[in-house]
């Protein structure tokens, strides 16, 4: 897989174009999750934990972590990915992952604020981004129609009717 990683004007990475054997893609997902009961525990090193292990699975699985923010009650993570790998297998993998880790580096919060129980509540926001707007998607997809290519000996030419 060959990566193209492009940086803003404030430092930050941008969406980057994966290109692999026969697919090329830019595939970005905001994703959300909170904890149990909304108890605010990922606070006092905790955030450090789950921010941690984050970036380490990030880098296992070969996904690409944007941007993330670790609140006291909840996590917004944009990962990028390939073509290949649903958000759900994402949320579900940084879910565990962090719910492991935190409760290995933290053993007494399972038992004060948890009951025994799972770290994270069952639901889960996804969001894709992209670099394209839902109405120039539209617009490209309509208007396929009426346009016609022609392909030359050395080049694909669009024509518009």
């Amino acid at each position: 897989m060959i990566e193209v990683t492009k940086i803003d004007k404030n430092g930050f990475q941008k969406m980057r174009r994966m290109h692999h054997d026969h697919a090329v893609s830019m595939l970005g997902y905001h994703i959300v999750w909170c904890t149990k009961f909304r108890h605010c525990v990922l606070q006092d090193g905790v955030d450090v934990v789950v921010r941690h292990t984050i970036g380490q699975a990030c880098d296992t699985y070969g996904w690409k972590c944007i941007a993330i923010e670790v609140m006291p009650d909840h996590v917004h993570c944009f990962v990028q990915t390939d073509h290949t790998v649903s958000p759900v297998a994402i949320a579900t993998a940084l879910k565990s992952l962090t719910a492991v880790a935190v409760f290995t580096t933290h053993p007494k919060l399972k038992g004060q604020k948890f009951w025994g129980s799972g770290l994270w509540s069952r639901g889960t926001y996804y969001g894709s981004v992209g670099n394209v707007s839902a109405e120039t998607v539209e617009k490209y997809i309509s208007e396929q129609k009426s346009r016609q290519v022609v392909k030359d000996a050395t080049t694909r030419v669009a024509v518009s009717r």
